[in-house]
């Protein structure tokens, strides 16, 4: 698969993500209107959040600035390699 290169595609997808993020909360919030639920699922977006800014910001500046991540995967075989390679 080719990488993403129209910028006007971008923002489609940015907004479609956008999009089924929202609804998805907002059938969440509907089916349980609860504050708790509210927070939960608040605290729950806002740590994915974190993570996937961990996952290619912290990692590809600060702990190893050689490599270029492709997305999750890539991640997760780099960790998985770097992994293994730790083990006595």
């Amino acid at each position: 698969m080719r990488d993403l290169e129209s910028r006007r595609l971008m923002w489609v997808k940015a907004v479609l993500f956008l999009v089924i993020g929202t609804t998805a909360s907002a059938l969440i919030l509907i089916e349980c209107p609860e504050w708790r639920t509210a927070l939960l699922l608040a605290l729950a977006i806002w740590a994915f959040c974190r993570a996937y800014y961990f996952a290619f910001y912290v990692i590809e500046r600060y702990v190893d600035p050689a490599f270029r991540y492709a997305g999750l995967m890539a991640m997760v075989r780099y960790w998985w390699r770097h992994r293994s390679q730790r083990r006595p």
